[in-house]
């Protein structure tokens, strides 16, 4: 048993994370009791949401009421048959998905039910679509209307469409010097502005 309030680092599944609640819980891989994720450990991740059956590693601690995820250190999207999400992507953007460009971005709508939404490229005014099973497919179960987001984007039959989302952050540099500063603020600048 872990004292109340010390933390200890789990690995687990998100056994289901509802958006519009707030929160949701993790499985832990050791056993024990559910995990409870609240939304604001994951903005603080830099997500607003994350998909059912991801793998996570939280810090988590013992509180007065039971155990609860205090910082999300990594999320990896549910298991895939290695197939593309949607049938507009083709099996050749999957295999070469790491060589394509993470653009930041920023949610102009997402609609859950519909299961379709848009982003906007931070420097460009094309709309990017962006659909559910992509989504989820990168870690994801809903976005919010200015929610910030990294997409990997490719050439669909009816425009531009995301082929992956991350977090917005990873698409800064990940040089960094001893305090965690990156190293040169003008690669920064120009690597958004692209």
């Amino acid at each position: 048993m872990t004292e109340e309030g010390s933390l200890r680092l789990v690995t687990g599944l998100v056994k289901w994370f509802d958006p519009s609640k707030g929160y949701g819980f993790v499985l832990d891989d050791e056993g024990g009791t559910d995990i409870l994720l609240h939304a604001n450990v994951l903005r603080n991740f830099g997500r607003s949401s994350v998909a059912d059956q991801s793998r996570v590693r939280v810090m988590v601690q013992h509180t007065k009421r039971g155990v609860q995820a205090a910082e999300v250190i990594s999320i990896e999207p549910p298991p895939t048959d290695g197939q593309p999400p949607i049938a507009d992507l083709d099996i050749d953007v999957i295999e070469h998905m790491d060589s394509l460009p993470l653009r930041p971005a920023r949610v102009k709508w997402f609609d859950k039910s519909k299961g379709f939404g848009f982003a906007n490229i931070f420097g460009h005014a094309d709309d990017v679509f962006i659909h559910i099973e992509v989504l989820r497919h990168s870690g994801f179960a809903d976005l919010a209307i200015g929610e910030a987001i990294c997409l990997r984007v490719v050439e669909g039959p009816r425009g531009l469409m995301a082929a992956q989302i991350s977090a917005w952050d990873n698409a800064l540099p990940q040089d960094k010097d001893d305090r965690g500063h990156h190293d040169d603020a003008t690669d920064v600048m120009a690597h958004v502005a692209e």
